[in-house]
């Protein structure tokens, strides 16, 4: 993150400058785009120092929520920079104003988009390796920007060879809807999080599926819930085990199960209730039938 400051500081500056010696409202639109990396990057290099921080006793579960505050802190950001913009677009395309000096902004345009380049495949390669969505919503927001800026050197350089101003414009109206969707995208994941979203469904299937082998060892389950904060995955659900089990024999049964688990899908908080198989309350909420499950 303070590779992505650095370079979000220097872009920013690079996109003013741009737009200074141009007057294009295409590029202000791009340049108020690097003004949110800027603000985006310290409020994500904040919330990554709080979600590393470990368990306390105010906060039990851990503090990893915190990085969807700061995607969705990014998100709603990007979308106050999509109203900024077509309110700019707007009113420049009813009121075009000649472009100056533009091969040369364009020049330094290409150069901000290659620094945005580079930084966001260093940010999503270490966010696949930490599982962080504040670093994966920080790199495809850069890689967002990267394309915007590609798409207005593109279309100014078109607009410069046939001579349209209001290309100028239209190319700005572009950008905003284009930011809309990825703010609506970082909005929607962030909520997610925020209201323990279950996990996807690939990686449940992997937990069924260890969960699926006990059945020999008199064993079953129910009432899976999974859910994660930040790069951490929680699941809990009920073990079912014959009631003359020793508490030792359950116990290591429990501790195969839990190893597989985190094994399968990393850093993971597993909780298991055990209850004895032979009891009618113990299926209750099961959804099945205990004619379906293991019989005692």
């Amino acid at each position: 993150m303070a590779l992505s400051l650095s370079a979000a500081l220097g872009t920013l500056g690079l996109k003013f400058w741009a737009y200074g010696i141009t007057g294009s409202a295409a590029i202000l639109s791009d340049a108020a785009e690097s003004f949110i990396n800027v603000m985006a990057a310290l409020i994500a290099f904040l919330a990554l120092e709080i979600a590393a921080r470990p368990a306390d006793a105010s906060h039990t579960y851990g503090h990893e929520k915190a990085e969807y505050f700061s995607s969705g802190f990014e998100g709603s950001l990007i979308l106050a920079a999509a109203v900024g913009i077509s309110y700019q677009a707007w009113v420049r395309l009813w009121n075009p104003i000649p472009l100056e000096r533009l091969p040369m902004g364009l020049a330094i345009a290409v150069v901000a988009a290659l620094i945005n380049l580079a930084v966001a495949l260093a940010l999503l390669a270490t966010a696949r390796r930490s599982e962080s969505i504040t670093l994966e919503a920080h790199a495809k927001h850069l890689l967002t920007d990267v394309w915007t800026t590609v798409g207005v050197v593109g279309g100014l350089a078109v607009g410069m060879l046939v001579q349209w101003p209001w290309l100028d414009s239209a190319i700005a109206l572009a950008v905003a809807v284009s930011i809309v969707v990825s703010g609506v995208g970082l909005l929607r994941r962030s909520f997610q999080g925020l209201m323990d979203y279950t996990l996807p469904p690939n990686e449940i299937a992997t937990i069924e599926q260890i969960l699926s082998r006990y059945p020999e060892a008199g064993a079953t389950h129910h009432q899976l819930r999974t859910r994660r904060a930040g790069t951490k995955r929680f699941v809990d659900f009920h073990l079912l085990v014959p009631g003359n089990r020793s508490v030792q024999e359950t116990h290591d049964l429990c501790e195969v199960i839990e190893n597989e688990i985190k094994k399968a899908l990393g850093e993971a908080s597993i909780t298991i209730h055990i209850e004895p198989l032979e009891d009618p309350a113990s299926w209750e909420g099961a959804g099945l039938e205990r004619s379906k499950k293991l019989a005692p």
